[in-house]
């Protein structure tokens, strides 16, 4: 398999295991009744994704650099199916919080790997870029829509997700026909080690600029990931699985498609605009929680997930023009642990928050913070603005 087709699967597999990532947003509200969850342990569950995405990163982050992309995207699959039998046959708070971590390292294994690969075997790098931040971004949109939609509409809600999501793996059984990028340089168990995240020296103010950007972006991703079915349940009562997933899905439609809208735009350009949308949607969030508005909210979702959109893409597109062949899967990897701290400590923090005072008060205070980080993001890039 060569050219398109080699692409285009690589772009399936890395949509289809992030889409695994978030399966479990519409179903929250069937654990929290029948493990009876308060709202932190809700968010730690969720947190615990990220865990397993920065463990995979950390130690291996330039895995695939060393022994190849295809072994380490199999082993990425053979993780996220591992993980979804977790799901499956453990549906206790250990087994959740256990499934949670192994999709993460799935998502982790992905996400640099996947990335790279579609850019060496891309002939346009910009095209690239914009294949795998859409997987990225489309499949964890993707992933409540489908869970949501299955679990309404058919029996087993918290089963038949995951046997929905083995099914759309299966063309990961193809992968041995794309070609390698990566010669093998060492073995696997030399390969897997704590690594130093590594960033060329003389690009560091410009991948700091992008890392905060990548960091306030998943932040917002987060609030709205994790506080959907809660906000939900506690204006409409039980609004069932489909509308869970469909109202988390709306930010992540509304990210990729700014993400298919400036795919030709200066990064820098869609950096400052993400970072301006970025605060206005989590206001927005605010005053939604504040006055009990699901328009409101949903506004705030599409506004939050157009600044996710110029605001991932944009750094996507700068962390790839900073390192060379050989360092590309370890800068990439760089920057996604940057990012997906956005997505762990905020929204942790946000649980403890809320289970302590109400969900208004935890959005005020990562509105706050990504107001903050926004700011930070489009002095750096002003400062340190990326080459023509």
């Amino acid at each position: 398999m060569r050219g398109r087709g080699a692409v285009w699967l690589v772009g399936w597999v890395f949509t289809v295991v992030m889409l695994g990532g978030t399966v479990p947003a519409p179903l929250y509200p069937f654990y929290v009744r029948s493990l009876e969850l308060s709202e932190l342990q809700v968010t730690v569950v969720f947190a615990a994704y990220a865990v397993g995405t920065l463990t995979a990163l950390l130690l291996g982050g330039g895995l695939s650099d060393r022994v190849g992309r295809r072994p380490v995207l199999a082993l990425a699959v053979g993780t996220a199916v591992v993980s979804t039998l977790v799901f499956l046959l453990a549906p206790t708070l250990p087994g959740l919080l256990v499934a949670r971590v192994l999709s993460g390292l799935s998502v982790g294994l992905t996400t640099g790997t996947a990335t790279a690969a579609i850019a060496e075997l891309h002939p346009d790098r910009r095209t690239a870029t914009t294949l795998a931040t859409v997987a990225n971004m489309g499949g964890l949109g993707l992933g409540p829509v489908v869970s949501g939609v299955v679990a309404q509409h058919l029996p087993g809600p918290t089963i038949a997700p995951y046997l929905a999501f083995l099914v759309l793996l299966l063309p990961a059984l193809a992968l041995g026909a794309v070609p390698e990028t990566r010669p093998r340089t060492g073995g696997l168990a030399g390969a897997v080690r704590p690594q130093r995240l590594s960033v060329p020296r003389g690009t560091r103010p410009r991948f700091a600029a992008a890392a905060v950007g990548g960091f306030a972006a998943f932040a917002v991703l987060g609030l709205f990931t994790s506080l959907t079915s809660s906000f939900l349940g506690q204006e409409l009562g039980d609004p069932g699985p489909q509308l869970v997933g469909l109202s988390v899905a709306v930010m992540f439609a509304a990210a990729v498609g700014c993400q298919l809208l400036v795919q030709r735009w200066d990064p820098d350009r869609a950096a400052l605009v993400g970072a301006g949308l970025l605060p206005a949607g989590t206001a927005l969030v605010v005053l939604a929680l504040a006055t009990g508005s699901l328009p409101l909210f949903l506004l705030a979702a599409v506004v939050g997930g157009a600044g996710v959109g110029f605001s991932f893409q944009s750094a996507v597109a700068r962390v790839g023009g900073l390192a060379t062949p050989d360092e590309r899967a370890a800068v990439t990897s760089s920057f996604f642990v940057v990012a997906y701290l956005g997505i762990t400590v905020p929204v942790v923090g946000v649980g403890e928050i809320a289970t302590a005072s109400s969900l208004t008060t935890a959005a005020v205070a990562l509105a706050v913070l990504v107001l903050a980080l926004s700011a930070g993001a489009a002095v750096l890039t002003r400062r340190h603005p990326t080459p023509a």
